[in-house]
């Protein structure tokens, strides 16, 4: 096991570039002090789009913060094949997918890998495959779990959401049933989304992209289809009770406007908040409320990855909703969690895993509002998938390099 003891994570490598990856690398400064006594924001790379203004004060580029309690960084494996979700079964041991269509079964010490088998194939071309995973709010009681994947079908494929019992050996998913389909389907290989999060109701929030691909964008802000969209299903698969009931939606459909949304968490209120990836540019961090547009392909503050403007550069529209909060150039958020450990001062605060970004942000939100940025594990220049705030009282990531990375106080 690999261990790194900080206080504040040292300064090294950091990527800017498109949502989808890349690896032009910019070094990473340490904010500076201001006259004021706050800290400079923690990015100091150029922005695509000077000339778009936010919408209002601290919608980006907020105050940088600093943590002051001592913590470490542990990478306790290092050989997981493709993770790409995970959560905590009730004993704390993790429960992690694999891109390739298989989840693992991890002890807390990250020493001991169980492989569960018996789910559906998966499409994994590009950003496909199994995705996320979830486990049913009687667990305990029923051993179901629910997973996110892309499904191939005759004519591409499309996120689907299935669920099935874990057998009492751990080994197997029994009776394996795909409870929801996001179509149309489509032959692609992107923006699958897809994240699930229990609401306090047990029912079950799913985010979905929209492919990616100039002719499905449209399809984000059509209310006749599943893409692009949050939405919240029963555990059978149906429209939540008390979804949005507005003319021409589909039932499930909780929220729409949405590009390609790999982070979904509730904070300590309920509330619902996604991560959604913008183009270059322009990733975003929305409250999602119920029966709301966020606009995308109509509104961003992004850029065409070519340099060309969306929409002419609209990026604030009557009927579509502002982000809370959003960056540029891009930092490539996946999963994402409020933190609910024992370092006090990170109580609440929003752990934003970042791919191309190679980092995990920290975002203080105080009312709803993004008061303060921090920027953690820089020095890792690895690509955090997701993120967990487990039950243990650490905090956990998964990378595209396949560690599993442990923070807990030190």
């Amino acid at each position: 096991m690999i261990t790194y003891l900080l206080k504040v994570l040292p300064v090294c490598g950091l990527v800017f570039l498109s949502s989808c990856g890349g690896t032009n690398h910019n070094s990473y400064q340490e904010p500076k002090t201001q006259p004021n006594g706050t800290l400079s924001n923690p990015e100091t790379a150029a922005k695509n789009s000077p000339e778009y203004q936010p919408a209002f004060e601290g919608q980006t580029r907020i105050a940088g913060v600093k943590t002051n309690t001592p913590y470490k960084v542990e990478v306790i494996n290092s050989s997981l094949e493709k993770p790409w979700g995970m959560t905590t079964l009730p004993d704390g041991r993790l429960l992690i997918t694999s891109k390739t269509g298989y989840m693992s079964i991890v002890s807390a010490d990250g020493q001991n890998v169980m492989k569960v088998e018996g789910l559906p194939k998966v499409d994994s071309k590009g950003q496909g495959g199994l995705l996320d995973v979830a486990l049913d709010p009687n667990f305990a009681s029923n051993r179901m779990i629910y997973w996110s994947f892309s499904e191939p079908v005759s004519g591409g494929n499309h996120t689907a959401v299935a669920k099935g019992k874990l057998s009492m050996d751990e080994k197997n998913i029994e009776n394996a049933t795909v409870i929801f389909r996001a179509t149309p389907t489509y032959d692609g290989d992107k923006h699958f989304g897809s994240r699930l999060v229990f609401d306090r109701d047990g029912h079950l929030f799913v985010s979905t992209g929209e492919r990616s691909d100039m002719e499905m964008r449209p399809y984000a802000q059509r209310q006749d289809a599943y893409l692009g969209k949050v939405l919240k299903i029963t555990t059978d698969g149906k429209p939540a009770p008390g979804n949005p009931k507005i003319s021409g939606w589909k039932p499930e459909i909780y929220a729409t406007g949405i590009r390609n949304p790999q982070g979904l968490a509730l904070d300590h209120k309920g509330q619902l908040w996604d991560g959604e990836m913008g183009p270059k540019g322009g990733d975003e961090i929305n409250l999602i409320q119920p029966g709301k547009n966020y606009g995308w392909g109509d509104v961003t503050y992004g850029i065409e990855y070519s340099g060309k403007k969306i929409n002419n550069g609209t990026t604030q529209k009557a009927g579509t909703e502002q982000p809370v909060y959003y960056w540029d150039p891009s930092i490539s958020m996946s999963g994402m969690d409020f933190y609910k450990g024992n370092i006090d001062e990170w109580k609440n605060n929003l752990m934003v895993g970042c791919l191309s970004g190679q980092k995990i942000i920290r975002l203080v939100i105080e009312n709803n509002k993004v008061v303060g940025e921090e920027w953690l594990m820089t020095d890792q220049n690895d690509r955090i998938r997701d993120v967990h705030s487990a039950k243990d009282g650490n905090l956990y990531a998964i990378s595209d390099s396949g560690k599993l990375y442990r923070i807990k106080k030190n």
